[in-house]
């Protein structure tokens, strides 16, 4: 009987089937995923306040110091840095060094804030500033020293990015695996897909929305570059380990990378460690890269450069590696039989 009958006498393939342990798996795993994902997203939602948030005081030193006492009160909320003037507290915030700065002078005290670093922020100081002045009868005057901008004062395009970016690198890496490209071929694949995501981008962010206001084609490489650290990171994992790298590394950035980015409020805001951990992800390092060139001519810019290139080297690495290591176990396979001759 020929192989096609023989199928076809079997009948179609059974499916497997369910046992009491697949129930349980299912019954398990789904409430823990959901309750990870709670986690990772309501509680640095529910534990939002200042943890070392930097903040500078400039003044006469005995008012500063009274001043730098009273923010003492609040354990672990403030970094103080310390100013000689107002001028030089202006540069520390321009130079995203400090969030704000407060600056006691005999009229008064002025409050030098940056709702572009962060809207929620500069709120804040703004209100526990004045309480604490309210208290002395001393008046306080608020400058924004780096606006955000008109179209979105406070921040939700920008927050809002985040999300849509990383999944633009996760389809572009679930994209490559899934077609089989390997080598030279994902890699430009990947890098040509982060480009036009950072142009499109672009585009929309700052062209028609007007919600990034620094230099185009500076804001175009961050997009590019922030897409091309996640869908390199996934396709990488991906090449070593299979298609499950495709969930492992969706998963980590999503579950983690987005609520852990700090983008909404700012990654002193976040309880510790999320916020420092958050800033070693693309999408926290993205967000935090996009402002510094957005608003602040690319201050404080190498840190989060620098982490977003080192995803995005490592993960074109491993693509490279994963088709290395697939050509060598191709090349070693068994060889094929011989056929023997018969002995007479």
């Amino acid at each position: 009987m020929s192989t096609a009958s023989a199928a076809t006498a079997r009948g179609p393939a059974a499916r497997p089937t369910a046992t009491p342990r697949h129930l349980i798996a299912v019954l398990v795993v789904v409430p823990v995923l959901a309750a990870l994902a709670l986690w990772a997203f309501a509680w640095p939602a529910a534990r939002t306040a200042p943890h070392d948030l930097p903040l500078g005081v400039a003044g006469p030193a005995a008012a500063a110091d009274r001043l730098e006492e009273q923010l003492d009160r609040q354990a672990g909320a403030f970094e103080i840095h310390r100013y000689a003037d107002e001028a030089a507290a202006r540069a520390a915030v321009e130079d995203r060094t400090v969030y704000g700065a407060v600056v006691v002078a005999p009229e008064g005290i002025r409050l030098l804030t940056a709702s572009a670093a962060s809207p929620l922020v500069a709120q804040l100081l703004q209100q526990q500033v004045t309480q604490r002045a309210a208290a002395d009868g001393t008046p306080v005057t608020t400058v924004d020293v780096v606006a955000a901008p008109a179209d979105d004062p406070r921040g939700a395009a920008l927050t809002a990015s985040v999300l849509p970016l990383a999944l633009a690198g996760i389809a572009a890496g679930a994209v490559v695996t899934l077609l089989g490209l390997r080598g030279t071929r994902a890699v430009a694949a990947l890098t040509g897909s982060a480009a036009l995501v950072g142009l499109a981008a672009t585009a929309v962010a700052h062209s028609w929305l007007g919600v990034v206001t620094g230099n185009w084609w500076a804001e175009a490489g961050v997009f590019a570059l922030a897409a091309l650290a996640v869908g390199a990171a996934v396709a990488g994992l991906a090449a070593l380990v299979g298609t499950a790298g495709v969930g492992i590394t969706a998963a980590v950035v999503m579950l983690f990378g987005n609520p852990f980015s700090g983008v909404s409020s700012a990654p002193e805001m976040l309880p510790e460690p999320v916020g420092a951990l958050g800033q070693w992800m693309p999408p926290g390092a993205g967000a935090s890269l996009l402002r510094s060139t957005a608003f602040f001519d690319g201050a404080a810019a190498t840190g989060p450069a620098l982490t977003l290139a080192g995803w995005a080297a490592l993960g074109l690495g491993a693509v490279a590696l994963g088709a290395r290591l697939k050509q060598q176990h191709v090349r070693s396979g068994p060889a094929p039989a011989r056929e023997l001759s018969p002995v007479g």
